[in-house]
């Protein structure tokens, strides 16, 4: 089968030994790559009495079937496993030229098990891999990992992936750094890497990846790239701003969540959107490899380069702590990506931070508005210092334990990232039953609610919107595991994905066969959660956004209304009332695995991890 460098890497680092594997064609059929590979060694691997930070965890690195095949955004790859954070099995997308690389080094995936007693990296370059010494290495930001492995390798010509002093110190909300600035970002994955003593991973290749069917498939490019072209988002208002150019859009509609998702509108949000970044701090566009987008911003501040800040992070470090400082909001993006934290996740704990001390719950020394504080409290929750040590294992972890969990505007303990659902029914209950927690990629209903893509769609009605809920999480599933960026989903469709797989791979496969990939894999992962003790009432938002209405523009009065939302949701899914798969549906997918009816488990909530 082609478009496969047709090998997967065990690495053992309680051993010592890195061991090449066939890549089974069953699983590239099943799963494609990606995403989905990851998500069933996890499923086959661990279970939910396995400890995220503990050595029997299971970390994988994945690349799609797409990825560095010269495809239109197929730069993709994915880190796949159980997340510290709220214990899902989760996974982290990211792009930049890492896939590229580890794949022309002649690996699909690296499969990362056991603990090492010292710290170390993995080197693997043509068809090559080995474990070295990183003790010089830890404590190192990541910035100066980079140079470091990069000296050690083949130079600039390296691609290097590690985690920074947040990973290390086992931070709940810690993420991986690829080629410095780009981020896997989500679930603590970076806490997972640093409990192995990993330090990094760095990939060189001279590989080829074949194709099985040139001509079908430069015929396919050439319909993608117009597709791209010809498109608002991907191919003008991406190109121009990047993703920050949402931020006076989703303002606008009153549904950028400001100061902890208290309101959905920010009169002020315009000092810290995508156009004033472009006019006072961008240096060029960036792009990821065979991106024809290029929605990467490249920016300069006190002298100092760095990549971003993308839509979410102008959001978490501007309306939704009460700050308007766009200066301030670069240096945290940058502090952030050297120290490996997810912005997202920092700026809503620092939020729920600052919410806490204002209604008196608790001192952290923070309130709406001080953003000279901010990068200090950025620094402290990077090395676990002073009030930073209280808020680095995320929102949900702070809050309860003084007192407010409900102020932690987190789905599953997983912070929601920067559109408020109450102005959004398609978008909340994406939010509610993602599985792996507070998400927006894993089913972007901010697409047809607010873009009108594919078709605009009532962003306050009910009806349908558990079946696009459905479809996009079904085909984001495949999206991931095929190695191209969900951006292109603004342009392209099923078709056009089942055609760039076809024309890769030679596999005989259908949007059909995407779709059902897709919802194999979001089964697998619910299957998971429900045995790590979730249930249908984790599938839910935050108690302020069921009970307190939006106060102005056209969502004013609204709040997400779970129901029948819900209910229909699990129905088109084929789940029982209470979100559990029904013995058809498994069967149905090929999924071998039972699961106990409601009421006949105790359920046991995930706990935090021991550090």
């Amino acid at each position: 089968m082609k478009g496969y460098a047709d090998r997967l890497l065990e690495v053992d680092l309680t051993a010592g030994t890195c061991t090449p594997v066939p890549y089974p064609d069953d699983l590239k059929r099943d799963y494609l790559g990606g995403r989905g590979l990851g998500v069933h060694i996890l499923s086959d691997g661990i279970d939910a009495s396995t400890g995220p930070l503990g050595p029997e965890n299971i970390l994988v690195f994945a690349t799609g079937p797409l990825t560095g095949t010269g495809v239109p955004l197929g730069s993709r790859f994915d880190v796949v496993t159980r997340s510290p954070l709220n214990g899902t099995l989760t996974s982290a997308n990211s792009g930049g030229f890492f896939g590229k690389e580890l794949k022309r080094a002649g690996f699909d995936a690296v499969v990362v098990r056991g603990k090492a007693e010292k710290p170390v990296y993995l080197w693997v370059h043509d068809g090559e891999a080995e474990i070295r010494d990183a003790s010089g290495h830890w404590g190192l930001r990541v910035g100066e990992t980079v140079h470091a492995i990069e000296a050690e390798t083949d130079g600039p010509k390296t691609e290097v992936l590690c985690i920074g002093p947040a990973g290390e110190r086992l931070s709940l909300i810690s993420s991986i750094m690829n080629e410095t600035y780009r981020s896997a970002g989500r679930g603590g994955v970076g806490a997972v890497m640093g409990s192995k003593n990993l330090k990094a991973v760095a990939a060189r290749g001279e590989g080829k990846i074949e194709v099985a069917d040139q001509a079908a498939l430069d015929e396919t490019k050439v319909a993608a790239r117009r597709k791209l072209r010809e498109n608002p988002v991907t191919g003008k208002g991406l190109p121009a701003y990047g993703t920050a150019i949402l931020v006076n859009i989703i303002n606008e509609h009153h549904i950028l969540p400001t100061k902890n998702f208290q309101s959905g509108y920010d009169p002020e949000a315009s000092a810290v959107s995508g156009e004033e970044l472009a006019d006072r701090y961008l240096k060029t566009k960036k792009c990821c490899h065979s991106c024809i987008v290029c929605c990467g911003r490249r920016t300069e501040i006190d002298g100092v380069e760095g990549d971003g800040p993308e839509y979410e992070t102008l959001w978490a470090f501007g309306p939704d702590i009460g700050c308007h400082d766009l200066p301030m909001t670069i240096r945290a993006n940058n502090l952030c990506n050297d120290l490996g934290l997810d912005t997202i996740s920092v700026g809503g704990t620092i939020a729920a931070a600052m919410e806490m001390t204002e209604k008196g719950y608790y001192d952290a020394g923070i309130s709406f508005g001080e953003c000279e504080k901010v990068v200090p409290l950025i620094e402290e929750m990077g090395y676990r210092q002073g009030v930073g040590a209280d808020l680095a294992d995320g929102s949900y972890a702070f809050a309860a334990r003084h007192g407010h969990p409900e102020l932690s505007m987190s789905v599953k303990r997983q912070e929601l990232p920067a559109y408020d659902p109450r102005g959004l029914q398609g978008h909340g209950l994406a939010y509610a039953t993602s599985v792996r927690g507070g998400d927006h990629v894993y089913a972007y209903l901010i697409s047809p609610e607010v873009l009108g893509l594919p078709m605009q769609l009532d962003p306050f009605a009910d009806e349908g919107k558990a079946e696009w809920t459905k479809a996009f999480q079904d085909l984001t599933a495949a999206i991931d595991s095929s190695g191209i960026c969900l951006f292109s989903s603004f342009a392209l469709g099923a078709d056009d994905y089942a055609a760039l797989v076809r024309g890769v791979t030679g596999m005989a496969v259908t949007a059909a066969d995407l779709m059902r990939i897709g919802e194999r894999i979001w089964n697998l992962q619910q299957v998971f959660n429900l045995q790590a003790g979730y249930t249908k009432a984790d599938d839910t938002l935050p108690p302020r956004l069921l009970t307190e209405p939006l106060q102005d523009g056209a969502p004013a009065g609204r709040v997400w209304e779970r129901e029948p939302l819900l209910s229909e949701y699990y129905r088109l899914r084929g789940w029982d009332e209470d979100g559990v798969p029904t013995p058809e549906k498994l069967k149905e997918l090929g999924i071998n695995v039972s699961l106990p009816r409601a009421g006949k488990k105790e359920r046991t909530p995930y706990s935090l991890p021991a550090r």
